[in-house]
């Protein structure tokens, strides 16, 4: 604080603010901590008329959506100038707001000319150096909430009057994964991601860690009675060296976070009202207003709030190490290691080419070894995380993706095979893996070549499948875990040497088999809880079981079957046997999965309604009737979840569908939560493993025909119906009827 204190000044509260704004009265004369400066990135406008105005690109103008204490920012514009405003309350055009200057995906729009900015300009003008940043406004603490003002031309001058004595000038181009067009927004080093101000505050907490380590070294000796020596921690150590070391080494972690939370890509999160961390998925995405926190305050990105994070989560650990065998953590090459001699191996490997891992270590790497180089110089000799023996399907490695393939399929092999010929033969390998199924389709099918490549490689590493186990690993609140289509847990493979005496077999006697055993494995991953987006992942399990059973499946031509056509005809018999369950499903049900999967909740004509409800016995009229279906002017329409009436009880309907409890329970857990969900499900009785099977059906339709925001619903569903019934059951009187009832 004492060295960059003054970058970071407090806000006073003056009397001219307090006459704009009367909400600040009670904050008149006091001064208030910054907690974060929220900024909106710029470019010159396209428009000739405004050439030499820096015009903002923003993504949402809300910074504050908490309820009774919500706040906007408003772009004012003045002729040829513009200015911020922030306001309090909700803005008048939510929509519009939440927008920000942005009309597109593709496109952002002038401030003064409404003029479309397009992603190509902006790239050209921020590769010329012609990016800016403009002060939007600042959130500072108030009592016990965030109080939010305009930002002046102070702040900015603060900001912008910072001088970083070390700026990162590696190269940063392998690590902007989430950006398919290739372009760069002017980020060329791993310096580039960082405003002035943020490399002045990183770079002193980094080179602050030495002397940390050598007032710890001296406390260690004078105050602890550690063994005075020069042992380093690397070599062994155990003394006064070694533990200040050690310590440095917490204090690197400590920088590590503030590096993820302390960069010009950090959103403003409005609801949590804090900045948001970089790393939310495995890339480096654009953000175009962005918050920089107060590494001095005592909010989110602040070194304090960090450090305490990382001595909780360590904490944790700590307790019980006393009673436990110390670990080891070695690099070594997964295809020559010795490590997992006699041992029991449960490993998560590289996932194809979905995540280029040392490229964005780098990321922290860069300045791990300005803080840590004197502490672990071996693991620091080099400028850059290695990168040339990483297991990854990397086409710009290895001279394109079909070379890529090749290196992952022999190195996965390879290091399946050394893990096969050293681990423990008692227990089996577990191999987890969290990778959507289905990414492409050619003449064999549906499969993924993530999948594919990976699961070729245990074949060839002499494993056979002998179970599946589904995990829920994934976080939802991860920023990837919030789409419809983003896996809730991790497949875990069951890996055991295939027996010498495996036999072949014929692609018949393989399909046969997967039909026999496939369907009441499904039953069972169902019945456990699985969520519909993970089924597919789940299925490969037992399906790959039968396939790896045989030393070889081959064709009626004597050539081998793929792994690839192996898992097409594993997506066969799901789909099989997700249409199969319908024939349990009542005859409006049946009719209303047909009609969805063409129109789903949009109008389709009377005459193709009433043709279809034929084929499933029914009528349109009953289908009005039974409560799912709008009908009027030649036009039919299912009814969405939220149109259906409150008050519905499944015990008092006398056309009861499926389809109806299903939806029921849709708008109920939305509406309700998990407990509103439970107490219908109570009233449903001996429909439920029908209903979960429906909603299992609906999602594989949404899913395959991209329809996101209804798979989400129907994903949703299944993911807490473990929890639903459990509070479903809690009642022993009504549980007592619910047994009786089915």
């Amino acid at each position: 604080e004492k060295r960059i204190g003054h970058l970071y000044p407090k806000v006073r509260i003056t009397p001219e603010m307090v006459a704009e704004r009367p909400d600040l009265e009670r904050y008149a004369g006091r001064e208030l901590t910054v907690i974060a400066w929220l900024w909106a990135r710029t470019v010159r406008s396209p428009n000739p008329a405004f050439a030499d105005v820096e015009v903002p690109l923003v993504s949402n103008f809300v910074v504050s959506k908490r309820k009774g204490n919500e706040a906007y920012v408003e772009p004012v514009v003045e002729g040829r100038r513009y200015r911020f405003e922030v306001r309090v309350g909700s803005p008048p055009d939510v929509e519009t707001a939440n927008r920000g200057t942005k009309i597109s995906r593709g496109n952002f729009r002038c401030v003064l000319s409404d003029t479309p900015i397009p992603y190509a300009y902006i790239d050209d003008e921020a590769n010329a150096g012609r990016m800016g940043a403009r002060l939007m406004a600042v959130a500072v603490q108030g009592d016990r909430q965030r109080v939010y003002l305009p930002g002046t031309r102070d702040m900015d001058a603060v900001a912008r009057g910072a001088a970083s004595s070390w700026k990162p000038d590696l190269s940063c181009r392998g690590t902007w994964a989430s950006n398919a067009q290739g372009r760069r927004y002017g980020f060329h080093t791993f310096g580039d991601y960082f405003t002035v101000r943020q490399l002045t505050a990183l770079t002193t907490f980094a080179d602050l860690v030495d002397g940390a380590c050598d007032r710890v070294r001296a406390d260690a000796a004078e105050v602890a009675h550690f063994r005075s020596d020069n042992d380093r921690l690397s070599g062994g150590g155990r003394g006064s060296a070694a533990y200040a070391e050690a310590v440095g080494i917490y204090l690197a972690f400590i920088l590590s976070k503030q590096v993820d939370l302390g960069n010009s890509l950090c959103a403003w999160e409005p609801n949590a009202q804090c900045p948001r961390h970089l790393f939310g998925k495995q890339g480096i995405p654009m953000i175009w207003d962005f918050a920089e926190g107060n590494p001095l305050g005592s909010s989110s990105g602040a070194w304090a709030v960090c450090a305490e994070g990382v001595v909780k989560a360590f904490a944790k650990n700590w307790g019980s190490i006393a009673s436990t065998p110390e670990g080891r953590a070695v690099a070594a090459n997964a295809e020559t290691q010795t490590e997992s001699a006699g041992c029991v191996v449960s490993t998560d490997p590289p996932y194809y080419r979905n995540i280029g891992y040392a490229d964005l270590s780098d990321f922290f790497y860069v300045w791990l070894r300005r803080s840590l180089m004197s502490v672990l110089p071996d693991l620091f000799s080099l400028l850059a995380v290695p990168k040339v023996e990483e297991l990854v399907a990397a086409p710009e490695r290895h001279g394109g993706q079909q070379a890529a393939d090749t290196f992952f399929l022999d190195g996965m092999t390879g290091a399946l095979g050394r893990i096969a010929e050293q681990a423990q033969p008692a227990f089996p390998v577990t191999i987890y893996y969290a990778l959507m199924q289905s990414e492409a389709t050619d003449e064999a099918g549906t499969a993924s070549t993530g999948w594919e490549v990976f699961l070729d490689a245990v074949v060839r590493a002499g494993y056979q499948v002998t179970g599946t186990w589904p995990m829920r690993t994934e976080n939802a609140s991860r920023m990837v875990g919030m789409g419809a289509n983003a896996l809730a847990s991790s497949i875990v493979l069951v890996c055991r040497r295939r027996p010498s005496e495996a036999a072949a077999a014929g692609r018949m006697e393989f399909i046969e088999c997967l039909k026999e055993e496939l369907p009441p494995a499904l039953v069972d991953l169902q019945q456990a809880g699985i969520a519909p987006v993970d089924l597919a992942q789940a299925a490969i399990g037992p399906g790959m079981a039968v396939f790896t059973r045989y030393a070889s499946v081959h064709h009626v031509s004597g050539e081998p079957l793929t792994v690839r056509e192996a898992l097409a005809h594993i997506n066969e018999v799901l789909d099989e046997t997700l249409e199969e369950q319908e024939g349990d499903f009542d005859g409006d049900t049946r009719w209303a999965v047909a009609w969805f999967t063409q129109h789903h909740f949009e109008e389709g004509e009377f005459g193709d309604a009433e043709t279809l409800s034929k084929a499933k016995n029914t009528s349109v009229a009953g289908l009005v009737e039974a409560g799912i279906l709008q009908s009027g002017g030649g036009r039919v329409r299912l009814l969405r979840p939220e149109e259906l009436p409150e008050d519905w009880d499944p015990r008092k309907d006398r056309r009861l569908t499926v389809w109806e409890m299903v939806h029921h329970l849709i708008r109920v857990l939305d509406d309700g939560g998990e407990t509103g969900a439970a107490r219908l499900l109570r009233k449903i009785g001996g429909k439920t493993e029908e209903a979960r099977a429906l909603a299992h059906r609906l999602y594989a339709i949404c899913d395959r025909q991209k329809r996101p925001a209804e798979a989400r619903a129907y994903n949703a569903l299944v993911g807490s119906w473990t929890e639903i019934a459990r509070l479903a059951l809690e009642d022993r009187g009504e549980t007592q009827a619910l047994f009786e009832a089915e």
